[in-house]
């Protein structure tokens, strides 16, 4: 006999068991087994002496890696930024300057625009420096030519130019995502802002670009971790980061296995941490919401 008891029991424990599973499935079984194989790697680095001889020069570079990065990425969000405005701005001139910006450079290859940039670019612009200090000089302006006269090939690193690189290329990528930001903002706040008697720049800085920062955090946040990753690609320019480094240990101790081991490793370790980071910001950002 089925009573109103059993009636009501039989759903609850339905619902117990299908939660249990759905948690189940939606655990992170990826990352227990990252754990576990991060700490197998850790153990063999510690333990073998080849793999730790490997990591104790290697990490050498970590600085360089790192100063790089977050240098790049620091242009490359107000090249974005910059871009991102140009490109929903009425401005005819400035709206196609951003575009062009952003299909030139998002359709050529990172590793070809960082030979162009550093190979390039950089020796042209000092070129283009150092003709404007003849002209000021032949003006009879010698005080304001000696500085642009000054400058040469030599004065600008293979750093600063990685990092100039990788900040107008991935300037490119933050435009997109900043104008999407910018256009996730209703039409309306805009127009509330501008009958409050707020000029265009006022409410774009006070109400439109809080809000819009906000919502593309999490997309900001994944670029970082995809720079860490390509400024690998610096090592072509023989800076020294971990990548360029790994590569002189392996060519001169011929470990290439402890060498690249242990690099993957090190990227690995960065990456995964960064996207953790990412993702509890992403969570805390929607439990506001």
């Amino acid at each position: 006999m089925v009573t109103e008891q059993h009636l009501i029991i039989e759903p609850i424990i339905g619902e117990n068991e299908k939660s249990a599973k759905d948690r189940l499935r939606n655990f992170p079984w990826w990352f227990l087994a990252l754990i576990f194989i991060a700490i197998g790697v850790f153990f063999v680095i510690s333990s073998n002496e080849e793999y730790n001889a490997a990591f104790i020069f290697i990490k050498i570079g970590l600085a360089i890696t790192l100063k790089t990065t977050l240098i790049a990425y620091a242009i490359a969000i107000v090249f974005g930024l910059l871009a991102g405005l140009g490109r929903i701005s009425k401005n005819i001139f400035f709206n196609n300057l951003a575009r062009l910006y952003v299909e030139l450079i998002r359709g050529i290859p990172i590793l070809v625009l960082i030979f162009f940039i550093a190979l390039v670019g950089v020796p042209s612009l000092v070129n283009g420096l150092n003709s404007i200090g003849e002209w000021l000089s032949s003006a009879g302006i010698s005080p304001l030519s000696k500085p642009f006269l000054a400058i040469t090939n030599q004065d600008i690193s293979m750093n600063a130019r990685a990092i100039i690189a990788l900040a107008v290329t991935y300037g490119a990528y933050l435009a997109e995502i900043f104008r999407a930001g910018i256009q996730s903002i209703g039409k309306g706040q805009m127009e509330a802002a501008r009958s409050l008697g707020m000029s265009y720049g006022q409410a774009m800085r006070y109400i439109i670009l809080p809000q819009a920062i906000r919502n593309v955090l999490p997309a900001l946040g994944n670029d970082f971790v995809a720079m860490v990753k390509d400024s690998s690609l610096v090592s072509v320019l023989a800076v020294r980061d971990i990548t360029q480094v790994a590569r002189l240990y392996a060519g001169s101790t011929f470990r290439f296995r402890e060498a690249y081991v242990t690099l993957a490793v090190m990227y690995l370790t960065m990456t995964v941490m960064l996207s953790l980071i990412v993702q509890v910001v992403e969570r805390r950002l929607r439990s506001n919401d």
